[in-house]
């Protein structure tokens, strides 16, 4: 049957997350008949419910009149005016909701669906267009590239430059290892980033639209974790805020994460209008819209103070889960120095230096102590060493975590 399949999708990997799911169910009952009933790290996801007035609204819109037919792939007029507004009083960006915003089945579904709007497919290999991408970065960039037939070139992200790096320099790398830079389509970026939880500056923000502008490149930028930060002064900031980002620049927005609807599955486009118009003519082959109470009930949400009463909290609880695993990392189990984020749920560890690869502390941490972890490799070429903690759980569980750490010899430096 394999030979019915292109190529692309043949060499794809499965997502990391469901791989380590498949194996957590496979060994769950051995963990827990030894005391040790799976405690995931490894979940990019809040668990809690979603607020409960989007419950209720969409009760409620599940009555309208209309509500269960066809929407459209733009999105319902109210739910792009929300949107708007939202954009409007959390970055002061002025969008029109008729041609710079445009519904999507979640930001991840809208960026391998950008992505393919910029690729031109071919397996010559010299031939392929290419996007730059984070590394470490969400896993999924560099096989929504491959998979629409383009290459992936990893922006490295590392302590030493701040995780900002200096795109002038990458290009000049990126010379050197022979690429022809009229094969850039884009630039992917992602603050506050997965895995790392680092955020940018502005005059960050500004250097990379001025580099995108000067070298003619389209910007991406994946911000669908921008409302989850621990201190108001530095709050993430959009794309968007910067002058003249809309010339050159798209930005991704989710529910998922500030509303705990991962499973809901709604998000935004919005920027340059050229580029959300093209990207309209994809989506409108595609798909035929999100279901039109779900759009009534979280265009009630995003401007409303139950929802940002709701971030307020979530961001909380997360900062409070944070301090609890830092203080047992560093005091009961000596982890040294490592970088602990202002914003997302994530830390981003050091293996112990015992271990030959970020693989072989994850497994071990799975199979002895149930817990699960993700593997910096996963991330990238430059996730080599490193692990990503998701702190998501109940604050009971980090400390269970530190307790079976400490109970199984999970320390960084014995």
């Amino acid at each position: 049957m394999l030979e019915f399949f292109n190529d692309y999708v043949q060499s794809l990997e499965t997502y990391i997350m469901f791989r380590i799911k498949e194996t957590v169910a496979k060994i769950t009952p051995e963990l827990t008949a030894k005391g040790r009933a799976p405690i995931s790290l490894s979940m990019g996801a809040p668990t809690a419910n979603p607020p409960q007035k989007v419950i209720n609204d969409l009760k409620e819109a599940l009555n309208e009149n209309g509500a269960h037919l066809y929407s459209t792939p733009k999105g319902e007029k109210f739910f792009r005016e929300a949107i708007a507004k939202r954009m409007k009083n959390r970055f002061n960006v002025e969008l029109n909701p008729d041609e710079e915003i445009f519904s999507l089945i979640g930001s991840k579904e809208g960026i391998a669906n950008f992505i393919r709007i910029l690729i031109n497919p071919t397996t010559v290999e010299k031939d392929k267009d290419i996007i730059w991408v984070p590394d470490p970065g969400y896993a999924s960039y560099k096989e929504m590239i491959k998979v629409s037939g383009g290459r992936a070139y990893s922006i490295p992200l590392k302590p030493e430059n701040n995780f900002m790096p200096d795109l002038n320099k990458v290009y000049e790398q990126f010379i050197k290892d022979g690429h022809n830079p009229k094969k850039i389509k884009a630039i992917m970026i992602n603050y506050p980033n997965n895995p790392l939880g680092a955020t940018a500056t502005k005059e960050y923000l500004e250097s990379v639209v001025d580099f995108c502008k000067q070298h003619h490149i389209l910007l991406m930028s994946d911000a669908a974790y921008t409302e989850m930060y621990f201190k108001p002064e530095l709050k993430p900031m959009s794309i968007l805020e910067i002058e003249g980002a809309k010339d050159i620049a798209v930005e991704f927005f989710s529910f998922s994460k500030p509303y705990a609807m991962t499973g809901w599955r709604l998000g935004w486009i919005c920027g340059n209008k050229e580029a959300v118009k093209i990207f309209g003519k994809l989506k409108s082959t595609l798909d035929s819209g999100l279901f039109k109470a779900l759009q009534k009930a979280c265009a009630q949400i995003i401007n409303s103070k139950e929802g940002d009463d709701y971030i307020y909290q979530a961001n909380q609880t997360f900062k409070k889960n944070q301090e609890i695993f830092v203080k047992g990392l560093k005091d009961e189990l000596g982890w040294g120095e490592f970088n602990i984020p202002d914003a997302t749920f994530y830390l981003w560890l050091p293996i112990p230096p015992r271990y030959k690869n970020s693989c072989e502390f994850t497994d071990d941490l799975m199979y002895k102590s149930g817990i699960i972890a993700v593997p910096g490799d996963a991330f990238g070429e430059y996730g080599k060493g490193y692990f990503r903690a998701s702190i998501v759980c109940p604050e009971e569980q980090i400390k269970e975590v530190i307790k079976r750490m400490k109970e199984d010899g999970f320390y960084y430096n014995k």
